[in-house]
């Protein structure tokens, strides 16, 4: 046993020895299989650096090429907007007289002692509605750079109606802006319309011209949506461009010239003169019984004695030469005269449509706009501003008929095509039937617009709210502003508005990367009758009746309207 302890103790001893022999010649093989590993790993990575060397030449190359490719495309621009709009209309009509070429009211009683018949029938007080009605409107734009000096400018638009190609379901027969339809060159891509992509505006401008603060601008006109709407718009006033919301909003062909000096009293200071046509009445002719209206042209002047991010004061004239009677490529214009038998039992009945004059007259406008930033009023910014207008109509002699009466004549011939009383209706004024000559007059009309939006700095919510009046004989050219009802500045009367905007906290991504939802309320209280149309005496709505059809109407008399909004706008 001890033997056996012995040998067990020598065999450990011995052991270790051994093992570590073995050991030592493992590890030498080891060292020289590492060496050979990083050998080959120091080729790898002289290979990959050389690789990495390679990728990163490509990737200069790349950037480089796409530098370039940047800088020949950095000379133009592209961005737009898409906006989902959702109104609830309900308007009320108050009782009144309705010119109508297929009904007869009467006999009436005349001074020359016989019975006439209007052609104009009575509606009583009722209501009209939309409960939705939705649209979706595009545009897009493109700013090029042409050269050091020279720049042009376009934008591209469609507005349509969900469910139709045209405007009928906001049309009605309330107002000339809307009833008329998509006529006005004006206000072609700014009414619901068709889903047709159509140029709103494309101008060139020439700045710094020979080197002093002047500039020309030539081409299809940016004079919609101007100061101080752009407030409840959420936009903002882009350079010098554009022109005062309250008193323009259609879309000219026309020039600008301006000059923008630096005055160090007057920060920002630019003024210009702007040109724009209208109308073009196209070749005129003698054509016995054809009556061709001369251009309807116009002119104005603004004046920004200061014009800062915070700040901005605008003094503003616009001078409108020979207005047209009748909506351009709508209305005949052609004298219709003839003889009708028929009618009432009495005989023989003359209707008469007198000529079509062409143009009814001038008109000035002279306005003035403040509009202010206080910041960090709180938790936020307060926006103020205020408007306020005036403006002259200078009529002349020529009225717009309406097929107003057949005049019984009882078979003895006594009444002549002179002597027939003649519906007319001058700028602003109506021509009195028992008076031998036109009884023109000039009329002076007064508007005032201002409001309030407080925006929230941290969640990007807006809330504002808008006022604006208009006299008896206020007259504006707005057809193309962004209400459904009626361009809310050119009304006679009061219209409130109240909204909500909601910027949505996107990180932006494209360069005028936004979103945002608004919704809004307005409610309008007409005071008279013609709202944004200048022919005719407007008369006070609550005057109208069913029994009077010497106050007939041509459109439909509302008394109040409501619209109830909502718009979804994305811009890029």
């Amino acid at each position: 046993m001890k033997q056996f302890f012995v040998l067990l103790l020598a065999f450990t001893l011995i052991l270790p020895a051994t093992s570590f022999a073995v050991t030592k010649e493992d590890l030498m093989e080891k060292i020289q299989d590492l060496n050979r590993q990083l050998e080959e790993l120091k080729k790898q990575m002289d290979e990959l650096k050389q690789q990495e060397q390679l990728q990163d030449a490509r990737v200069s190359a790349v950037e480089e090429r796409a530098e370039e490719a940047v800088g020949k495309w950095s000379w133009l621009q592209i961005s737009g907007d898409y906006r989902f709009r959702l109104d609830s209309l309900k308007g009320k009509v108050h009782d009144y007289h309705q010119y109508d070429p297929f009904s007869l009211y009467g006999p009436l009683p005349t001074p020359y002692g016989f019975d006439m018949y209007t052609f104009t029938k009575p509606v009583e007080g009722h209501t009209v509605k939309n409960d939705t009605v939705m649209f979706n409107r595009f545009r897009l734009k493109l700013k090029a750079q042409v050269t050091e000096n020279i720049q042009f400018k376009t934008r591209l638009s469609m507005y349509k109606t969900w469910g139709h190609e045209t405007m009928l379901p906001v049309q009605g027969n309330f107002f000339a802006d809307r009833a008329f339809g998509p006529f006005f060159d004006g206000t072609m891509g700014h009414v619901p319309m068709d889903n047709v992509l159509r140029v709103d505006y494309a101008y060139a401008t020439w700045s710094n011209i020979f080197g002093y603060p002047v500039w020309f601008s030539i081409g299809r006109r940016a004079s919609t949506e101007g100061i101080p709407t752009t407030v409840r718009q959420n936009t903002i006033k882009e350079s010098t461009a554009g022109v005062a919301g309250l008193l323009i909003d259609w879309a000219f062909d026309g020039l600008t010239v301006g000059v923008a000096p630096y005055i160090e009293a007057l920060p920002g200071f630019y003024a210009k003169l702007c040109y724009g046509r209208g109308y073009d009445s196209g070749l005129r002719t003698d054509v016995a019984g054809l009556v061709t209206p001369k251009d309807t042209d116009f002119l104005g002047i603004f004046i920004d004695p200061i014009f800062t991010d915070n700040l901005n004061v605008e003094f503003n004239w616009v001078r409108a030469f020979n207005l047209f009677d009748a909506p351009p490529d709508n209305w005949p214009m052609k004298i219709d005269t003839g003889v009708m038998m028929g009618g009432p039992p009495s005989g023989t009945f003359i209707t008469v449509d007198a000529p079509v004059t062409g143009n009814v007259g001038d008109l000035d406008i002279f306005g003035a706009n403040v509009i202010g930033k206080l910041e960090d009023i709180g938790p936020g910014d307060l926006n103020l501003f205020i408007s306020g207008a005036i403006s002259r109509s200078h009529p002349n002699t020529n009225l717009r008929s309406m097929p107003f009466a057949w005049m019984d004549m009882n078979g003895n011939g006594a009444v002549d095509d002179g002597e027939i009383m003649n519906a007319g209706f001058g700028l602003l004024y109506d021509d009195d039937p028992n008076t031998p000559e036109v009884d023109k007059k000039s009329h002076t009309g007064k508007a005032i617009y201002l409001g309030a939006r407080y925006d929230f700095t941290k969640t990007g919510t807006k809330i504002g709210v808008e006022y604006n009046y208009g006299s008896k004989y206020w007259l504006t050219f707005t057809p193309a502003a962004d209400d459904m009802w009626t361009s809310k500045l050119g009304t006679r009367g009061h219209v409130y508005e109240a909204y909500l905007i909601q910027e949505l906290p996107e990180i932006p991504v494209a360069k005028f990367g936004k979103a945002f939802i608004r919704v809004g309320y307005q409610y309008y209280k007409f005071k008279y009758t013609g709202s944004n149309f200048w022919l005719g005496e407007p008369k006070k709505i609550e005057d109208l009746n069913t029994m009077d059809p010497m106050t007939a109407q041509y459109f439909t008399p509302l008394e109040s309207a409501h619209d109830i909004y909502l718009t979804f706008d994305v811009t890029f």
